[in-house]
């Protein structure tokens, strides 16, 4: 007999320092994309449609740090990532350096089921979106142009080369801010799932490929665990497999709560001062998010809730 459970989602829109003009219609917007990936969820839609819409719908925002706001890497060019994971089956796909496609997150789910491998990058991630026939985006806009000049002069100003990421972020914390978005869910049939997307960390090398469509690092979803969602530095996530170790955690009998606080507190231990957050989800739809950076957007949603609930911050760990 099938367990049926009651849908939640929680949703993020990425950890860093909120910037005091664009944080409250970044908060509404994930607060938006929540109440969309819930109703999803309310109607008996899977776990998996439920977060690849909902982190396409963010991708479609242009505020974040993923599809149409993706930042440029160090010459001035898109190189997007994204993956998904079916926590029924640990069906998983992911997709990076995509240059012009408008949902990188929708290339992550036609990798996982429509092809045999898991993670596909560059012209053959493209080919196969053109396959499908997904939306591609425009030209650069002026909007990622501008964040790109101010990020530059900022290293050039302070001598910082890149790889230096936490004090490159501590000394200069309003350049970075929110970044990368993310959905994990539980849908009525009790399958989880998770997907995440950005546009990579900014002024990154060519190439360069981060947690966010690494499994185990910044997604992951089993039906006899949890499901987790990273963001921040995506090099601190692969070191620590962060999405994995919480849903490990899980699977000792933590909360989504406690299993999201443990993982923070190891990357306090393991990397002071990098910026990381993490949501995540159980399999008795208990919700969980925790942060290093000092803000971190998120909202959740489930059948007690006339709306959801959003916050720019989440149990902060020093």
């Amino acid at each position: 007999m099938t367990t049926k459970r009651k849908p939640v989602i929680v949703v993020h829109g990425g950890a860093g320092k909120a910037h005091p003009v664009n944080s409250l219609s970044a908060l509404e917007t994930v607060k938006k994309a929540t109440s969309r990936g819930f109703e999803m969820l309310k109607n008996g839609g899977t776990s998996v449609e439920s977060v690849t819409e909902t982190v396409a719908f963010l991708e479609d925002s242009g505020l974040f740090n993923a599809g149409l706001g993706s930042g440029l890497n160090i010459e001035k060019q898109i190189e997007m990532e994204a993956s998904v994971m079916d926590g029924k089956t640990l069906a998983a796909g992911a997709a990076g350096l995509l240059s012009d496609i408008r949902n990188p997150v929708r290339v992550a789910r036609l990798v996982m089921e429509k092809t045999d491998h898991v993670f596909v990058v560059g012209n053959g991630a493209q080919e196969l979106a053109d396959i499908f026939k997904l939306e591609r985006r425009g030209a650069v806009t002026s909007a990622q142009l501008e964040r790109y000049e101010t990020q530059l002069k900022c290293l050039k100003d302070g001598e910082f080369e890149l790889p230096k990421l936490a004090s490159l972020i501590n000394d200069f914390p309003g350049v970075f801010e929110l970044e990368t978005v993310g959905a994990v869910a539980l849908d009525c049939e009790a399958n989880l799932a998770a997907a995440t997307s950005t546009g990579g960390f900014p002024l990154k090398l060519p190439g360069r490929i981060g947690d966010s469509p690494s499994i185990g690092c910044g997604t992951y979803a089993d039906n006899e665990t949890g499901a987790c969602s990273a963001t921040g530095i995506g090099e601190v996530a692969m070191r620590l497999v962060l999405a994995k170790t919480v849903c490990n955690s899980i699977e000792k009998g933590k909360t989504a709560q406690e299993a999201a606080e443990i993982a923070i507190s190891l990357v306090n231990r393991k990397f002071k001062g990098a910026f990381m957050g993490l949501i995540a989800v159980d399999t008795l739809g208990n919700v969980g998010a925790a942060h290093c950076s000092p803000n971190l957007c998120w909202a959740y949603m489930n059948m007690e809730m006339q709306e959801p609930v959003g916050s720019l911050t989440a149990m902060l760990l020093k």
